[in-house]
């Protein structure tokens, strides 16, 4: 990939090689500078049916191959990432606003995907299970579940798509990515170059960006088996229901309402840092940033001061300039769904203590005190660099407001004391839970996944992949054939 140049997939769909889709084209702009990036084609709902029926066919055979040539090819993957990054990265920062700290993260992360893919294809794939008749053997085996879709966010799109991607193509699967129409380069286009340059067999991959009907059209595809989905929780639930509806598996990694819960005797310095890491990184556009401080009212004060202390240093400004430490929402519109959120926060008793004011997409990082449950800035996950704070006295009401929220994503718990942060996070409600550390931390060998409105108890990471991406066949071999 060329720094500026988008080549084959400029206006195109990927599905049989680059081809226009059937729903035209749309320009893609930078949040950062409002510059042009380019146009990408839109799948219509006959891109999603042919791409379903050639990929299909293609998994049938890539079904059967060696586990050491699927697992060379997410390697080679691994290796292209590595090479092209530079431009990639810069993709990363113009597409999708973030700063270039965290597109060079994030590109580490798919890579950490790929690796972590590649080793899946050695795992037990199966297990001998007693027959009565001991002269017959019984296995369990697993066998790929056919073609995958995967519908991917824009917030960080080449991950969270590699994330699904390469899990289910290491273990012998076909796969159809929607990525975002905000984030369809470094969402899509530039995975359909890497496994390209890696060698996948043709059809088995295929990069259809569209909307909410092309979403609609993959998960109702009579071709796709999984549907792996990462986005808001209303979105969710209607994946849910139409893939429930036709018995379908489907993962659902949707929104968070995080709480870092800081303990009286916690260490202010470790825990400010987190809170301000948790809140403020990537603008807080990230599932499982913190979006609730549930501070000890014995030093909230110190830790208000100070979080509002490190806000007021941030530079709001193009990610690409000199001196920025935040950039811009993904648009205007999430910039006003924020200013309307921190606006009713207010009206609901909430005090500003620094912040609270955008100009266009760029929203300043907020601090808000005095936040009670059932203000909308503690219910809502905001998706904006918004830190709201609430106090409680005691450990019960700590976690009594812990659970005041429907999400179960992440948490974490500041405390010196490591024993009684461990018992009250086995009271937690919450998929992931990290100790003097940030909401935000996963990684591609861990079971990532939330409950409640946080999704539905799907992992992905690791061995965990193998429950989502292939199915369980029982066998029974005679001792012989007569």
């Amino acid at each position: 990939m060329n720094r500026w140049d988008l080549g084959e997939a400029e206006g195109r769909i990927y599905s049989g090689g680059w081809r226009e889709g059937g729903g035209g084209v749309l320009e893609v702009t930078s949040p950062g500078d409002g510059g042009t990036i380019g146009r990408i084609g839109i799948a219509d709902g006959h891109d999603v049916e042919r791409a379903g029926a050639l990929a299909a066919e293609a998994q049938v055979v890539w079904g059967r191959a060696p586990y050491r040539e699927r697992a060379d090819v997410l390697t080679r993957a691994a290796a292209v990432l590595r090479e092209t990054r530079a431009d990639l990265e810069l993709v990363l920062v113009r597409e999708s606003g973030s700063l270039p700290t965290k597109a060079a993260h994030e590109v580490d992360k798919a890579i950490d995907e790929l690796i972590a893919a590649a080793s899946l294809v050695t795992l037990s794939q199966g297990d001998i299970l007693p027959v009565e008749d001991p002269s017959v053997l019984g296995l369990a085996r697993r066998v790929p579940v056919g073609v995958v879709g995967v519908i991917a966010p824009w917030n960080a799109p080449l991950m969270l798509a590699m994330r699904s991607v390469a899990p289910a193509i290491a273990l012998g699967n076909a796969v159809i990515v929607k990525p975002d129409v905000k984030t369809a380069f470094s969402g899509g286009a530039v995975i359909a170059e890497i496994f390209e340059r890696a060698g996948l067999p043709r059809d088995l991959l295929h990069i259809l960006p569209g909307g909410p009907d092309t979403g609609e059209a993959l998960v109702s595809s009579p071709h796709t088996s999984v549907i792996a989905f990462t986005g808001s929780t209303v979105a969710g639930k209607r994946v849910g229901e139409v893939a429930g509806g036709l018995m379908k598996r489907v993962i659902l990694e949707l929104g968070g309402n995080n709480a870092a819960i800081v303990m009286r005797d916690a260490d202010l310095d470790v825990a400010v840092a987190n809170g301000v890491a948790g809140s403020f990184r990537h603008q807080g556009q990230i599932c499982m940033a913190t979006g609730r401080h549930l501070v000890h009212e014995s030093v909230a004060d110190e830790y208000v001061a100070r979080l509002g202390a490190a806000a007021a240093k941030m530079r709001v400004g193009d990610p690409l300039g000199e001196g920025v430490t935040l950039g811009p929402l993904i648009n205007q519109t999430q910039a006003e769904r924020v200013q309307r959120i921190v606006d009713d926060a207010v009206a609901g008793g909430a005090r500003i203590v620094q912040g609270g004011t955008h100009d266009g997409a760029f929203y300043q990082p907020t601090v808000l005190e005095g936040v009670d449950a059932g203000n909308v800035a503690f219910q809502q996950e905001i998706f904006g660099p918004v830190a709201p704070v609430t106090r409680f006295a005691t450990e019960e009401e700590a976690l009594e407001l812990a659970h005041e929220s429907a999400y179960g994503l992440s948490a974490s718990i500041h405390s010196r004391d490591i024993s009684r942060a461990l018992g009250f996070a086995s009271r937690l409600r919450a998929g992931m839970v990290a100790l003097n550390g940030q909401t935000i931390y996963d990684a591609a060998h861990i079971p990532m996944g939330g409950l409640g409105a946080s999704g539905n108890g799907g992992r992905h990471g690791g061995h965990w992949n193998l429950d989502e991406f292939t199915f369980w066949q029982w066998v029974t071999v005679p001792s012989s054939a007569g």
